[in-house]
């Protein structure tokens, strides 16, 4: 198996939204847009499949250094070997990759957001980053483009963080800001303990309405030089928020149960999103 099939299955095998925005690019630019993503998945996995944190800061060591060798030229990793042709054609930054291992690292030590400030921190380096580094992959003429990149990333995470309310807190992780808890009334040992409420659905409406102001701030940011250069973030953006749209109108049922989009409506949304770009 070669490094870029490692990635394709990788990338296939997790069922994510972004396989299907990868599948329209032309072939250069898919290799290095899946060889980042199947980066991403390797380090996130280093860090939540040990049940030790001790191993996982050892797995997450192992992988700063294998960052250093692909720098130096010299990667072990199929994943990073399949990174190295990219590095400078799409200037893949090692601080950039650094900052996304940051990002995991967090999920060891913090498993509360005290404020919506520091969330943001988090989504930055675990979503924004990513949307820093497959902007240039992508292909951008214009500064701006990065401003778009980085607020879809955050769009993408507070998606996922409201996707995934029940499933982090049986791993006792609470990704909504405390302070928003406390405001609209719902106790953490609620999330904790998968009860419902009409302060629940409250709390979720308002979660749902910032996501949903990231879409329509990061398609302002957006400039027309650069659209079709970026269709694959246009196509995450539409089967994403097709996602938070059904979570919010199935009511936020997200305590007992992960919604997903049918593989099939996956590929429409992508097809008619590409072509419309």
């Amino acid at each position: 198996m070669t490094p870029d099939d490692y990635c394709q299955k990788k990338a296939a095998q997790s069922g994510s939204s972004f396989y299907y925005a990868f599948l329209f690019l032309p072939p250069e630019r898919r290799r290095a847009i899946t060889a980042l993503y199947a980066f991403c998945r390797e380090v996130d996995d280093a860090v939540d499949e040990p049940s030790e944190a001790s191993v996982a800061r050892v797995r997450l060591a192992w992988w700063r250094d294998e960052v250093a060798r692909l720098y130096a030229g010299k990667p072990e990793h199929p994943v990073t070997r399949a990174l190295q042709p990219f590095i400078e054609r799409f200037d893949l930054s090692a601080t950039r990759l650094g900052e996304i291992m940051d990002g995991m690292e967090m999920d060891l030590t913090q498993s509360r957001y005290l404020d919506y400030a520091g969330l943001q921190l988090y989504c930055h380096r675990v979503a924004g980053v990513v949307g820093l580094l497959a902007a240039s992959i992508f292909g951008r003429t214009e500064a701006i483009t990065l401003e778009y990149a980085e607020k879809l990333g955050l769009a993408f995470q507070l998606t996922n963080i409201i996707r995934d309310v029940g499933e982090d807190a049986r791993n006792n992780r609470i990704y909504l800001p405390m302070d928003e808890l406390k405001r609209f009334g719902v106790p953490a040992s609620d999330i904790l303990g998968a009860r419902y409420s009409e302060a629940f659905s409250a709390l979720m409406r308002f979660q749902a309405e910032r996501a949903l102001a990231c879409y329509d701030q990061a398609m302002a940011l957006l400039p027309a030089a650069d659209r079709k250069a970026q269709r694959p973030g246009l196509v995450m953006a539409a089967i994403y928020r097709q996602l938070l749209l059904e979570i919010q109108r199935d009511g936020f049922q997200v305590l007992h149960q992960r919604t997903s989009l049918t593989p099939l409506r996956k590929l429409w949304l992508a097809w008619s999103t590409w072509v419309r770009a």
